[in-house]
C-alpha cells in the first residue's frame, strides 16, 4: 500500500468536508449558486486525482486501502466542473469494483451522478432532489421495477430503506431548525 498516497487522498478528502461544513454553519449554503471557495476546493482536487490516476490508473483498496479508496472517490464525485472526467472515472471505478478493488456503492453513486448531471435517468437510485415541500424525492429511475435488484448487488440497501432514511435525516432537520428558530 501506498500510505503517503493514501494520506495526501485522505487529507484533500477531509479539506472538501471542512470547506462544505464552514460553508453550511456560515449560512452560505445550499445554494442555487456553485460556491465560489467550494468550486476551488474542487477543481484543484480534480486537477490532483487526474495527476494521481495519470500515475497510478485508479486509485484502489489495494493501492490506498479503504480510506484512501473512499476519498478519492469523494474527490471524483465532487469533481462536477469536469464531467468528463468524472465520466472517464466510472469506467475506471467500474473496472477496479470488478477487480475487488474498490466498493460497489461508489461505483453506484458516480454513475447516477454522471447521468443525473447528463439528463439520464439513474441506474441505482443514489441521486435524490426535493419535492415541492422539500421532501427528498430520487431523480427518475430507469427500470424502477428492478432497481432494488442492482443495488443489492453493489451492496446498498433497497431504495424504499434509502427514502425512509433520507426523510428520517430530514425530519430531524426540521425538528432541530424549529427548536432553534
Amino acid at each position: 500500500m501506498n500510505t503517503e498516497l493514501a494520506q495526501m487522498l485522505i487529507a484533500m478528502a477531509e479539506e472538501d468536508q471542512r470547506m462544505l461544513q464552514k460553508l453550511f454553519e456560515s449560512g452560505e449554503l445550499p445554494s442555487d449558486e456553485y460556491h465560489p471557495e467550494m468550486k476551488a476546493v474542487h477543481e484543484r482536487q480534480t486537477a490532483s486525482l487526474k495527476e494521481i490516476i495519470s500515475s497510478h490508473s485508479w486509485p484502489g483498496i489495494s493501492l490506498v486501502g479503504h480510506e484512501g479508496a473512499k476519498s478519492a472517490w469523494l474527490i471524483v464525485q465532487h469533481a462536477v466542473s469536469d464531467q468528463e472526467f468524472m465520466s472517464e472515472c466510472v469506467e475506471l471505478l467500474r473496472h477496479a469494483v470488478a477487480k475487488d478493488d474498490a466498493e460497489g456503492w461508489q461505483f453506484a453513486f458516480l454513475q447516477d451522478r454522471v447521468n443525473t448531471m447528463s439528463g439520464l435517468e439513474q441506474v441505482y437510485g443514489t441521486q435524490f432532489d426535493v419535492d415541492e415541500n422539500g421532501w427528498p424525492t430520487p431523480f427518475p429511475i430507469v427500470d424502477r421495477e428492478s432497481v432494488n435488484e442492482r443495488r443489492a448487488a453493489l451492496g446498498l440497501n433497497s431504495l424504499e430503506e434509502r427514502l425512509e432514511q433520507m426523510h428520517e435525516r430530514e425530519r430531524l432537520r426540521r425538528q432541530h431548525q424549529s427548536s432553534v428558530g
